[in-house]
């Protein structure tokens, strides 16, 4: 497999990577995360100018034209600096959506506030009893008339309180766990009838609990054709999937370089603890992890836009096993090899695990995706779609 980078996303990434270590150093992360909305709107205006708001989005309608390498490039920049602002939901799973669900009047109506960095998005998706299952469901829209009628709750909504709009699964027939009969209806966050319950996650993000009662929606506030919403969801998910592992695989090199740097720096008996033998294993280890799961990553830029879907969701499953294990493992030597100051709010390797969890958490778990593996007959069941 090919890694290296063109000439035009070599700009991409140095470009991000100046901006982030100019103006968003570990003390400025946290005054960022204090804001009133979670995250700097001053930072999200730089990344507009940047064009990395667009970056996924077609020429067409304003953006780049780039794909999964350029977000995978972006996302791992951002998961260094445990960056806060809602690209991947905005950008990835919203933009997801819009490029490959919605009608054209739909994209034109949101994408170019999306790129000018005016309009926010969330997807709302998970329930309290759903666990990981994309397909469990019991929010419900009933049609009246030309009209839709929007019940339910949607619980850990990213962003969800500085979202204009939130992009909701809901059931418009079948039982529970029903694989047919859902649909996408895009829900204003103003609407009457949406009650915003925000809290802050273990990882410093924002989030949110959004409950919808009677809510009124038009015919074109469907995203898609409904009750056959499934497939739309699962490719966007895989898609954000991948960002993510890119995000964590960000997280993990800056949590190894940290690790590294102390070990050189801090001195034990009078010597760097770095000269330990039993610390050069450790650290090893943990560069050997780092690498594994880089490939992965690569492989799942790649596989998010595969035509097979088969291929797809086994690839996409795998990076997913292998990102949980490895990034779990990095972060947790990173604090051990630390000691305590490794724990301390002012430091920042403890809060690069925090978020390596949330992730983890996050559209499935390591155990959720080898499940899914198994069920899928093993990533290489049909001869090498992995390879």
């Amino acid at each position: 497999m090919n890694f290296e980078l063109s000439e035009e996303q070599d700009l991409l990434k140095n470009t991000l990577t100046r901006l982030l270590a100019d103006r968003y150093r570990f003390e400025q992360r946290a005054a960022y995360s204090r804001e009133k909305k979670g995250f700097s709107k001053e930072i999200w205006a730089s990344f507009a100018e940047l064009g990395l708001l667009g970056i996924s989005f077609s020429e067409q309608h304003g953006g780049f034209g780039g794909g999964a390498v350029e977000a995978m490039i972006v996302a791992e920049r951002l998961g260094t600096h445990l960056v806060v602002e809602p690209w991947i939901e905005t950008v990835i799973t919203a933009g997801g959506f819009l490029r490959r669900g919605a009608s054209e009047e739909q994209r034109l109506a949101r994408i170019p506030k999306i790129i000018s960095g005016g309009y926010l998005m969330s997807f709302a998706q998970a329930e309290r009893h759903s666990r990981y299952d994309l397909h469990d469901v019991t929010t419900t829209a009933q049609s009246l008339g030309e009209g839709w009628c929007l019940n339910g709750e949607k619980v850990m909504v990213i962003n969800a309180e500085s979202a204009q709009e939130y992009i909701v699964s809901a059931r418009v027939s079948g039982n529970r766990r029903d694989r047919d009969g859902l649909a996408l209806f895009l829900v204003s966050a103003d609407a009457p009838g949406v009650t915003v319950a925000p809290f802050g996650r273990t990882d410093g993000r924002c989030a949110a609990n959004v409950r919808f009662e009677n809510v009124a929606l038009l015919a074109t506030d469907v995203l898609g054709e409904p009750g056959q919403a499934i497939r739309l969801i699962e490719t966007v998910v895989d898609e954000t999937i991948a960002a993510q592992s890119a995000e964590a695989l960000g997280s993990m090199q800056a949590a190894l370089d940290m690790t590294v740097k102390y070990l050189k720096t801090r001195s034990q008996f009078g010597r760097p603890i770095g000269e330990f033998q039993v610390l050069q294993h450790r650290a090893s280890e943990m560069v050997v992890a780092v690498e594994q799961t880089r490939s992965m990553v690569f492989h799942a830029a790649i596989m998010a836009e595969a035509e097979n879907e088969s291929a797809r969701r086994r690839a996409i499953s795998a990076t997913k096993v292998e990102v949980c294990r490895n990034s779990l493992f990095v972060a947790e030597q990173a604090i051990q090899m630390h000691g305590g100051i490794g724990m301390t709010m002012e430091y920042a390797v403890g809060h690069h695990l925090k978020h390596l969890k949330a992730l983890e958490a996050t559209y499935g778990d390591g155990n959720h995706h080898l499940r899914a593996l198994i069920t899928l007959n093993g990533p290489l069941a049909d001869g090498g779609a992995l390879a």
